[in-house]
């Protein structure tokens, strides 16, 4: 059974007064540089600041905290100083929905900004195993790339997420699923791994092309990245492109994390439909981007992911063809069955076909493990995001009208591979 949660904030709570017209700046998701000019705004000398920087980053990146009255290494007058001027409020949470594997969606909804008529919305997705927990988060709100088989590009632009709404989708996981020192978890009964850090992998495979928002991304990613906060190692963050070929190398050299490539074909034909793109950077150049990868090696090879369509992309031929292509490319090679969601042309490929084009990678010498579709039930698994979701909050209530929560899906591997959404 789906359990869903509307408006898990209550307007009053953390989560809730975050996307209020005229509230208070929040300080949770900052960078370290904008942390500093928010201190050094309400007076703390310049010689203090690296030191009161790095109180409030242990604070509320290391033990979470929603309330500047619990860091009690800081002084009271500096304390009431904060909690005039700022607050550590979260993302509002709309819905929440967890599937019957344990996979959880939130329904987010981010501050007005500029002439925005309404506060925009995206979703973010945490899937669950025994010894590993990925999250799955999104870079943009809607997207420009209108790859055919993806939810999600059947929904426009809005706007690039600011860094602090990137690294606020991961506080607020952290929230909900008690992934903070002395944190109780949900108490619902569905998964959730057996590791002391509950979410072990972050992926940007979420809404949007994180290339086309390159800076909040590397920001956001510096702060997740950082050995005092949140710490998560560059190994366990990946970067998804549909393959904004330019922007590739920079990632690689500023950000270092490990990459992931959403190829889905291995002819130009074909990929010009599946994914627009590649009619800017073909496939020829993208490769030659991957294989200059800076830091690419047996250790830190590339993903490819490949979403399997019946009868499009999933015959012998192709997976012979998609072999001579990564040829000399530490690869890993993600096979992922096609999620269906509402008004798609595209069926899955048949199992026994996956498995045929899965062996003829295998013996190439690739990894090629076969994604288990998760969160299906609430729209969740890789490619079935999309936040206009009223319609799809009002049928999930309708089909589970008890409770709360929900999401995604995985691989196998000791990086972060795993995705839900893009």
């Amino acid at each position: 059974m789906v359990l869903v949660l509307d408006n898990v904030s209550d307007g009053t709570s953390p989560a809730g007064i975050a996307a209020r017209e005229g509230s208070k700046p929040s300080l949770a998701g900052l960078d370290r540089a904008r942390m500093k000019a928010a201190l050094a705004a309400v007076g703390v000398p310049e010689k203090q600041l690296r030191m009161r920087v790095a109180q409030l980053w242990s604070w509320i990146y290391v033990r979470g905290v929603t309330s500047f009255d619990d860091m009690t290494d800081v002084g009271k007058d500096l304390r009431a100083k904060l909690a005039a001027a700022y607050c550590l409020d979260r993302l509002e949470i709309v819905t929440e929905q967890v599937s019957i594997d344990g996979t959880r969606k939130w329904l987010i909804r981010l501050p007005k900004r500029g002439h925005e008529s309404k506060a925009p919305e995206i979703e973010c997705v945490y899937i669950p195993e025994e010894d590993r927990g990925t999250l799955c988060i999104s870079s943009q709100v809607g997207c420009t790339l209108t790859c055919t088989f993806c939810h999600t590009g059947t929904q426009r632009l809005v706007r690039n997420l600011e860094a602090e709404e990137i690294v606020g989708q991961i506080l607020i996981a952290r929230d909900r699923i008690g992934d903070w020192p002395g944190a109780t978890p949900p108490g619902d009964g569905r998964l959730l791994p057996t590791t002391e850090r509950k979410i072990t992998n972050v992926v940007l495979m979420g809404m949007g092309e994180p290339l086309y928002n390159f800076d909040n991304v590397k920001t956001a990613m510096e702060v997740v990245a950082d050995g005092e906060g949140l710490s998560l190692s560059k190994r366990r963050i990946t970067l998804s492109t549909s393959g904004v070929v330019p922007e590739i190398a920079r990632w690689g050299e500023e950000a270092g994390t490990m990459l992931a490539i959403s190829l889905h074909a291995v002819s130009d034909d074909l990929r010009n439909v599946l994914v627009p793109i590649n009619k800017r950077y073909p496939i020829s150049t993208l490769m030659q981007a991957c294989r200059d990868y800076p830091g690419l090696s047996n250790a830190r090879r590339i993903t490819f992911e490949y979403v399997m369509l019946k009868d499009v992309n999933d015959s012998i031929e192709d997976a012979k063809a998609l072999v001579r292509l990564l040829r000399g490319i530490p690869a890993k090679i993600n096979l992922i069955p096609f999620n269906p969601w509402p008004g798609t042309a595209y069926e899955c490929s048949d199992w026994e076909v996956i498995e045929a084009f899965a062996d003829v990678v295998n013996r190439a010498g690739y990894a090629s493990p076969v994604r288990t579709p998760r969160g299906r039930d609430i729209l969740a698994a890789c490619g079935q995001l999309k936040s206009a979701s009223e319609k799809l909050r009002a049928s999930a209530r309708s089909s589970a009208s008890e409770s709360a929560s929900g999401a995604n899906d995985r691989d196998g591997g000791n990086d972060a591979d795993q995705s839900a959404g893009s």
